[in-house]
């Protein structure tokens, strides 16, 4: 048998958005939300703050422009 060198990534506890409507499992980071109370991703119903195990995310900061001088 062959043994599987890849590492699990570490998981933290992660601010997510979910959906109210328990027949719909959809859910957003926190992160990545749009606005304080960001509608469900999905079928855009009202969504509640919760936590989630999961990878680490790193989020990029947009470059800034170099303008060029005439």
């Amino acid at each position: 048998m062959q043994q599987n060198n890849e590492q699990k990534p570490e998981l933290k506890p992660t601010v997510i958005w979910k959906c109210r409507d328990a027949s719909c499992k959809a859910w957003v980071r926190e992160d990545f939300a749009t606005g304080t109370y960001p509608p469900c991703p999905i079928c855009q119903g009202e969504t509640i703050r919760s936590y989630k195990h999961l990878p680490a995310v790193a989020i990029k900061k947009p470059r800034k422009s170099k303008k060029v001088s005439p």
